[in-house]
């Protein structure tokens, strides 16, 4: 059986700026039909990565595939197959938003059809100049021409930046029907809800390096458990004895209540604690994807790999 080809892949894919590496020997598989989040914080890498999968620059050294192709050797007809919507995106303020699906088109009367469905689904008026726009509406007349001509593989950055709620729903379940159709979503966040409703993997991304790819569930794991107990009558404190480790950490304490923060390998240790006590009720509130991002962001940043990396191909 032959086995399924990736809808992106990165080998050892670095970019440099004199002595700043802006991304660092990043190792990433993407699998078609997938939606894909790219989550860190601004200035992490995430769209020195999307400009480089897109051959808008030019690694220090690696290289990059999308749809199997060399994204440097078939950089042009990539173009055809891949929709993106950049982070800095901008339009010609003099052309209605029609006359910029057209430009966009490239003469393909489908790509219209669909352009004009889609802005219509997101409520964006076709005859409006796009200098008169607010921001949000931009936002959606980016989203469509990225999406216009129907791609195979669609790399997003922010995609929601500027969108009311409502427009958010309506674009998490154009995704979901876009996965449906067979087609991979790329797309970068820091908005960890988003990332948390509608993707399937997630990779994390510090400082230029990958130091996480999971499925989200998976991800939520690496938290640290919240407990929040509350007791049938007021227990001194003296009876709970966590050790002195620190590993266990109260966030909120009463007579009669307590809520806890527990790293995963705990949580045996407090459970018998407490089954000495009057306790009335004991919930696990659901893990999110925040809180386990955010205990991959703690403790001491990744080591400097040492000397600047040795170009191999064209910087920019």
């Amino acid at each position: 059986m032959v086995a399924k080809q990736a809808a992106i892949r990165t080998f050892g894919l670095t970019k440099a700026y004199g002595d700043i590496l802006a991304l660092f020997n990043l190792d990433l598989e993407v699998s078609r039909g997938e939606v894909f989040g790219f989550l860190g914080p601004n200035g992490s890498g995430k769209t020195t990565t999307i400009r480089l999968l897109l051959d808008f620059i030019r690694p220090t050294s690696g290289r990059a595939e999308i749809l199997g192709l060399d994204t440097r050797k078939h950089a042009f007809d990539l173009r055809r197959r891949v929709g993106n919507l950049p982070g800095d995106f901008m339009i010609y303020p003099q052309l209605t938003v029609d006359a910029f699906f057209k430009l966009c088109s490239g003469g393909r009367p489908g790509g219209m059809e669909r352009a004009r469905t889609l802005a219509e689904r997101f409520g964006l008026d076709p005859g409006r100049k796009v200098g008169t726009l607010s921001s949000g509406n931009r936002q959606k007349a980016g989203l469509v021409q990225s999406l216009m001509h129907d791609p195979e593989l669609v790399i997003l950055d922010e995609p929601t930046s500027g969108l009311d709620p409502l427009v958010k729903e309506e674009f998490y379940g154009l995704v979901d029907e876009e996965k449906g159709r067979g087609k991979t979503i790329f797309l970068s966040s820091h908005v960890l809800p988003e990332i948390e409703r509608i993707c399937d993997r997630v990779g994390i991304v510090r400082e230029g390096r990958l130091i996480a790819v999971e499925k989200v569930d998976s991800l939520k794991r690496h938290k640290r458990r919240r407990m929040a107990v509350t007791f049938a009558m007021p227990v001194p404190g003296a009876a709970l004895n966590w050790g002195a480790d620190g590993a266990v950490e109260v966030l909120a304490s009463g007579n009669d209540h307590l809520e806890l923060s527990i790293p995963e390998g705990s949580v045996d240790g407090v459970v018998k604690i407490l089954a000495g006590l009057p306790v009335a009720d004991l919930v696990f509130p659901e893990a999110t994807l925040e809180e386990a991002f955010m205990s991959l962001y703690e403790g001491p940043a990744p080591q400097d790999p040492g000397p600047q990396v040795e170009s191999r191909g064209d910087a920019s």
